[in-house]
């Protein structure tokens, strides 16, 4: 008996080793850290700012050692950027900017977000700056306004270059002076822009292998991102929807598209679906152009280019409307957007078809205009003439008969005497009384 219980401790013993020995030849995959990415490929608005909180709630969630931002702006809103920075400088996971790839460049609110960072990264042949803040709505601003726009931004990049131990000076002359750096001068200024010049996402986790950062609020972290677990956190499909939305050209188009639609449909009630199509197309630019930096002159013009090639159904004007409504529309195109961000500015691919397709429309609706117009009258006794029918009995010259028009019989006269049974046509009508003529 006590040789029996020998061998069962002895084979649990076994087991229990075997087990250990093949769990220990394992990977941890809990010590494995993890790594989230982001790209960011668009005008900082309250889309792609959702998108990258989004990210970083996610990274806080999970526990990962570092976010990393691929990011390529040519700027955007100055609320978005700061709703972003307030979750970047509270979030418990560290975060990287990365400005690549080679080619790209991180401007205005761009800039700010990549001075905001844990850790500000660059690709060689790329650029940051140009910080100015500029009018929301594209018109130009006032010199008070103006300085009053600038300081404010300039106070809170240079608040963040500070916390972050980057150069203050060079933060600030890039919204005084729009000041715009390459990834050398801003590698080497003293203190530095940016903390590391990298090829790319995996060049960068290389680099920060065992790196120690300073947090904004002073604690220090050590990196860890050697065999990293990189995890891709992509835009939702609605996100991309309003992200594509908040781009210049198609905003454009709904616009266009959006008076278009209820302008026929007020021309012609009762059509429905131009009315639906036109409506919802305006609800969808009125959300794009609220991201953009959006002239709302023009805007008006284009207005008033559409209204005027509708009037020429109305009124004739021998093309002059026609031609001020082309001539509006183009120049509305033109200022639509904000000149000063080029990268927001129309393209004239799209600006070309829209104002032809609307011109075409427009002298579509008129030829269908004039020909209703020239169109006889088919109701009322305006209807009645020209209108062809028989005679019931005989008509003598300057006598009074019955003839048969429309199903209907009428007392009808004739300057000539017509037989019973004569086809007659109606050539006027006096009260109840028909004149007519031998067909």
């Amino acid at each position: 008996m006590k040789a029996l219980r020998r061998s069962a401790c002895a084979g649990v013993l076994l087991v229990g080793l075997g087990s250990a020995l093949l769990v220990g030849a394992q990977p941890d995959a809990a010590l494995t850290p993890i790594v989230f990415t982001a790209v960011v490929d668009a005008v900082i608005h309250p889309v792609s700012a959702e998108y990258m909180m989004q990210t970083m709630d996610a990274a806080d969630e999970a526990g990962a050692a570092l976010v990393v931002f691929t990011l390529r702006t040519p700027g955007g809103l100055v609320d978005s950027t700061r709703d972003i920075v307030t979750r970047m400088l509270a979030a418990k996971t560290p975060v990287a900017v990365f400005v690549g790839p080679s080619g790209s460049r991180a401007a205005s609110a761009g800039f700010i977000l990549t001075i905001a960072a844990d850790i500000a990264a660059m690709a060689p042949g790329t650029h940051i700056g140009a910080a100015h803040p500029v009018s929301g709505g594209g018109e130009a601003m006032d010199a008070t306004m103006s300085e009053k726009a600038a300081q404010d931004v300039s106070a809170y990049t240079r608040t963040l270059a500070a916390g972050r131990r980057r150069n203050v000076a060079l933060s600030e002359e890039a919204v005084n002076k729009s000041r715009a750096f390459t990834e050398r001068e801003a590698f080497e200024a003293n203190p530095p822009l940016v903390d590391l010049i990298a090829t790319d996402v995996p060049d960068l986790l290389r680099q920060l292998d065992g790196r120690t950062i300073t947090r904004f609020d002073g604690t220090t972290v050590v990196l860890h991102t050697a065999g990293a677990h990189l995890r891709t956190d992509e835009m939702t499909f609605r996100q991309r929807v309003l992200s594509a939305i908040a781009h210049p050209n198609i905003a454009y188009i709904l616009l266009s598209l959006g008076m278009l639609g209820l302008t026929i449909e007020l021309w012609n009630p009762g059509s429905v679906l131009p009315g639906v199509v036109g409506g919802v197309s305006l609800l969808l630019a009125f959300f794009a152009l609220r991201l953009l930096p959006v002239n709302y002159a023009g805007v008006l013009l284009i207005a008033l280019g559409l209204l005027l090639l509708i009037l020429e159904l109305k009124v004739t004007s021998y093309g002059l409307l026609t031609a001020g409504g082309l001539v509006s529309l183009v120049f509305g195109s033109m200022i639509l957007v904000d000149p000063r961000v080029p990268e927001l500015q129309l393209s004239l691919q799209v600006v070309g078809p829209v104002v032809l397709t609307s011109v075409i429309l427009a002298l579509f609706l008129v030829r269908l205009g004039v020909v209703a117009q020239r169109q006889a009258p088919v109701t009322g006794s305006e209807g009645m003439i020209g209108v062809v029918g028989h005679a019931l009995t005989a008509i003598g010259p300057n006598d009074i008969g019955t003839i048969r028009v429309h199903g209907e019989i009428w007392s009808a006269t004739a300057t000539e005497g017509l037989a019973e049974g004569t086809p007659v046509k109606v050539t006027r009508i006096d009260g109840l009384i028909l004149t007519v003529r031998k067909v």
